[in-house]
């Protein structure tokens, strides 16, 4: 009789965990709950749909994150192949049709042999192996069930969401296309401003009207995402130096380089929408049209979507995970994605694929792996599940994570090149040893 498991959630980690499942002949039953029940973030019922940046992020293996998609695909990654399928340009980084990649993996996962997609929401954890990934939304009936397992409370903090523009709505008599340095070409448009217009933007955006959080919230926004009103509280030149840093263009209209920009990402494969990269926000709606509109090239930007902000939910990893993503408190439930405290989405997809290859060989009778530490996935899911950690906040993949090199001064990209190097050649093991349970179902 073929093995089932159970996954909980459609989003990258839990469609990955699904891909990986199925392609060892283990029969899932992937649970989704959305539309019967929807979040705060959420518009569709496509699986795997990206609520917040169209964005993978960086592509170069300087980068760690560069490096784990390396990785991943190296590991056959769904999240991978349809990533790289859905691509549109953005420089030097991986970004896709955030429509076209959420239908392709609806339509890969529902296809899958012995995979049933059921949508309802799952108010208890289910018997036998289960895998929840059911992402930093997580109902309140399947927090309160994990909560219930583990004895303690979660930690969370709040996730903002970028407004996205139509392209036809940019003035680009004032924009410029180009990409810093040159990365890219002209992938994003450029709204230039000068140090006038900077500063009274950023006093617009200090001041603007701001959503209520209820009584019962603390709000803990993770370094990686801030809200882009609480970048520019921190200092009036904060912004400039983050996400409108002007360095790497020059702005035509003036042969000079601007004093700040802001940035447009295309956000779709027929460039017709484009996100305001690192503009992630909780003010207000109304706030949001009339500030933004301030922005040269901007005054009569078409809104399709708006800038909002959701709480995100995630568990205390260090003491509740292994680094083989089962639980402490119950082997046979592995947990992954956001909901374990890594940050990403290519991070999430990654814990996704070693909670299924592991629930994998669990359902076959195998020892479950560990992936090197010398990896990209190996150091990231080591920093979550190193017992200990106190105060733990969610991470992204960096290559602070990564144990040392032996015996060599290295810095900068010269450091980081040999610290990929590395990571692929301790790949190949681990990952020939994943792939020897897709062989014997094959």
């Amino acid at each position: 009789m073929t093995p089932r498991v159970t996954v909980v959630g459609g989003g990258l980690a839990g469609c990955e965990a699904t891909w990986q499942l199925a392609r060892r002949g283990v029969g899932v039953d992937l649970f989704e709950m959305r539309p019967v029940q929807g979040t705060e973030a959420h518009q569709t019922d496509q699986l795997a749909e990206l609520v917040c940046s169209n964005s993978f992020r960086s592509a170069e293996r300087t980068t760690a994150i560069g490096l784990l998609k390396e990785e991943m695909r190296a590991l056959d990654s769904l999240v991978m192949r349809l990533a790289d399928a859905h691509r549109v340009p953005a420089g030097g980084s991986l970004a896709v049709d955030r429509e076209g990649f959420a239908r392709g993996m609806t339509d890969t996962v529902a296809a899958l042999p012995g995979v049933v997609i059921h949508r309802s929401e799952v108010t208890a954890l289910p018997a036998g192996l289960v895998v929840v990934a059911s992402g930093p939304l997580t109902s309140a009936a399947m927090t309160g069930a994990l909560r219930a397992l583990f004895g303690e409370d979660y930690l969370y903090f709040y996730d903002a969401i970028a407004p996205i523009v139509t392209a036809d709505s940019i003035d680009m008599t004032k924009a410029f296309r180009a990409s810093r340095y040159g990365k890219g070409g002209d992938d994003y448009i450029n709204c230039p401003l000068d140090r006038a217009g900077y500063e009274a933007l950023v006093a617009e955006i200090v001041a603007a009207e701001k959503v209520e959080l209820k009584s019962f919230e603390r709000c803990v926004h993770f370094e990686g995402c801030l809200p882009i009103e609480e970048m520019a509280r921190r200092g009036r030149d904060t912004l400039a130096y983050g996400p409108l840093k002007p360095v790497g263009l020059t702005d035509p209209s003036t042969g000079r380089r601007p004093h700040a920009v802001v940035q447009l990402r295309q956000d779709d494969k027929s460039a017709t929408l484009f996100n305001m990269v690192g503009f992630q926000t909780k003010m207000t709606y109304a706030e949001q049209r009339r500030v933004f509109r301030t922005i040269p090239g901007l005054e009569g930007a078409e809104f399709v979507r708006l800038g909002s902000l959701h709480r995100n939910t995630f568990i205390n990893a260090p003491a509740l995970l292994r680094p083989t993503l089962q639980t402490n408190a119950r082997p046979d439930l592995l947990l992954a994605g956001q909901l374990i405290g890594v940050e990403g989405y290519l991070e999430s997809a990654s814990a996704g694929y070693l909670a299924g290859v592991n629930a994998a060989r669990l359902a076959l009778g195998r020892e479950p792996l560990v992936a090197p530490t010398t990896t990209a996935l190996g150091a990231l899911l080591a920093y979550v599940t190193q017992e200990g950690r106190s105060e733990f906040q969610p991470v992204n993949a960096n290559y602070g994570l990564f144990p040392q090199l032996d015996g060599r001064r290295m810095r900068g990209a010269e450091k980081k090149l040999a610290l990929a190097e590395r990571a692929l050649g301790a790949l190949g093991a681990f990952g020939a040893a994943a792939a020897s349970d897709v062989a014997a179902a094959a």
